[in-house]
């Protein structure tokens, strides 16, 4: 059969993953398909959405290499076949309710079921859960906030995902696809097809929100759609890499308003829960690995959640090509330059500028021996971050940091420390810092 060979085609180009979740999942609809379309039965609205957006023009492009006539590919929803009244004519007005589909299309493998609870993320969790049993009653908005890579994301297509299949209308959009919308329209003067998109919907989802930091035209466009969707009692849910009141070049009536209903922060998380986090994407990709490399992994990753995944994934792909099977060192010797690189592109000096520059310090400054508070401050963050991130020993810390020994070092960390498990602000403050260096340009 032609839609055989064409999937057949499909499933050499992508990876064995998408295909068992997504393609494997249709069904080819033979009596309703013709030459000018070819029509494939989801199981669910999230795997037609999905398909739909991500192979449905490649599925076309691969029957007109076959044909030599590209057809229109459309997915449509199994109970909407199983209702339509004539089998061999399916309804134009359903192929068009889904075509015109107002919902997001959001990551299906994003759900509650596949996020990993620990005591740094818990609160956040059951907020999102909360909020997507009982959309725009429970708490709104609801703004998560934290450090690159922590699952932040996850969490608000996790409650798109929940409250779409509800039969909710979901919109999510990344701060800049918010702009780029608002821009394109307001050059096409089309700003009333940008206002029924965004604030037609049941549910908001909007990720990085600290990205609205000094684009005035653009925050006041958000404000309004903010009030109009608040008021008409729909759900708002907002992510960040920090809190509301941390957003430099935030208008302050925007910032009263994210802090209206609920704020929930993602924060590092603790060995247990990444071991956690290894096992269940393991489980969920089919990966094997044993306790001892899941912990290796664990303990050598660093805190990014989507880094440790990409990892697992690279390991994964790697034994298949080798034809090997997924050793400990077999893992310390695919990962070992990942892990040294991971350090080793971290320098002293980049930690030094990049507190300076947040600090609104001098760098010479922090390794001088001037004693006034926020100098002092800047040095013990300098100590904590240069020796959690970077492969330094304690002497050489303190050698360059220009202390008497080892000991000095220790002690600095010691207050560091202390401070992060007591103040909360200290600690936000630490980890935006850490994310910085991390994630600045190589």
């Amino acid at each position: 059969m032609l839609a055989d060979t064409v999937i057949e085609l499909l499933k050499e180009e992508i990876s064995s993953l998408e295909y068992d979740r997504y393609i494997k999942q249709l069904k080819f609809n033979e009596k309703t398909s013709n030459s000018d379309q070819m029509i494939f039965i989801a199981p669910n609205i999230l795997i037609a959405n999905w398909v739909k957006t991500k192979y449905a023009d490649k599925m076309a492009h691969l029957f007109e290499l076959k044909t030599g006539k590209k057809p229109e590919v459309k997915i449509i929803l199994k109970e909407h076949l199983k209702s339509t009244k004539s089998k061999t004519n399916v309804s134009t007005e359903i192929l068009e309710s889904i075509k015109s589909t107002k919902n997001t299309i959001l990551n299906p493998s994003y759900t509650f079921n596949s996020f990993v609870v620990g005591s740094s993320n818990q609160y956040a969790y059951t907020a999102a859960k909360s909020v997507a049993e009982k959309p725009g009653v429970m708490y709104n908005p609801v703004f998560i906030y934290g450090p690159t890579g922590l699952g932040k994301t996850h969490l608000i297509h996790a409650i798109g995902n929940h409250v779409q299949s509800k039969g909710k209308i979901v919109i999510y959009a990344t701060i800049e696809q918010f702009m780029n919308d608002f821009t394109y329209n307001l050059r096409n003067q089309s700003m009333e097809r940008f206002r029924e998109k965004y604030r037609s919907c049941d549910v908001l989802l909007i990720d990085d929100t600290q990205f609205l930091s000094n684009k005035i035209q653009t925050q006041e466009e958000f404000f309004h759609t903010f009030n109009e969707l608040h008021s008409a009692g729909k759900q708002i849910v907002l992510t960040s890499d920090k809190p509301p009141k941390m957003i430099n070049g935030l208008e302050e009536r925007l910032k009263s308003r994210f802090e209206w209903g609920l704020i929930a922060d993602v924060g590092l998380p603790e060995l247990e829960t990444k071991i956690a986090i290894i096992k269940k994407k393991c489980e969920l990709d089919g990966i094997n690995l044993n306790s001892d490399i899941v912990n290796y992994i664990a303990s050598n990753m660093g805190d990014n959640i989507r880094e440790i995944e990409s990892a697992i994934i690279n390991l994964n792909a790697y034994a298949l090509l080798m034809r090997q099977e997924i050793t400990l060192d077999f893992a310390k010797n695919v990962m070992r330059e990942q892990i040294k690189e991971r350090r080793e592109n971290i320098s002293l000096e980049d930690i030094i500028q990049i507190i300076a520059k947040d600090l609104n310090i001098k760098p010479s400054e922090i390794k001088s021996t001037k004693r006034s508070k926020n100098i002092v401050e800047a040095r013990r963050i300098g100590i904590y971050l240069a020796r959690t991130l970077t492969p330094n020993s304690m002497p050489s810390l303190a050698s360059y940091f220009g202390m008497k020994d080892h000991t000095a070092v220790s002690h600095n960390i010691k207050k560091i420390n202390e401070l992060i498990e007591t103040n909360e602000s200290f600690k936000l403050k630490v980890e935006d810092l850490k994310n910085k260096i991390l994630t600045k340009e190589k």
